[in-house]
């Protein structure tokens, strides 16, 4: 399938839904956008690079809000399964 990011052409082998894969895509070409409009960077290689390191900081704050929503659902089953237990006694 073909992708269009920052006016070039690419082809993508996989199995995954080509919907998908152009949301993907679209998304590395607007955060290639934002880096162009906030910086004026004309190198190429400089954009994608900057949009590399946007894209993963938005990678690690979600990483990081998905530990901390694991770790408080972790927290309040224990007090619920604490709560019950007592109940039961």
């Amino acid at each position: 399938m073909e992708v269009n990011i920052f006016g070039h052409e690419y082809t993508v082998k996989t199995d995954a839904d080509s919907e998908y894969i152009q949301k993907i895509a679209s998304y590395v070409d607007e955060k290639m956008g934002e880096i162009v409009r906030n910086t004026k960077t004309v190198s190429t290689l400089n954009v994608a690079i900057l949009a590399a390191l946007n894209i993963a900081d938005d990678f690690f704050k979600e990483v990081q809000k998905r530990e901390e929503l694991v770790a408080d659902v972790e927290h309040r089953s224990a007090a619920l399964v604490k709560t019950i237990e007592s109940q039961l006694e």
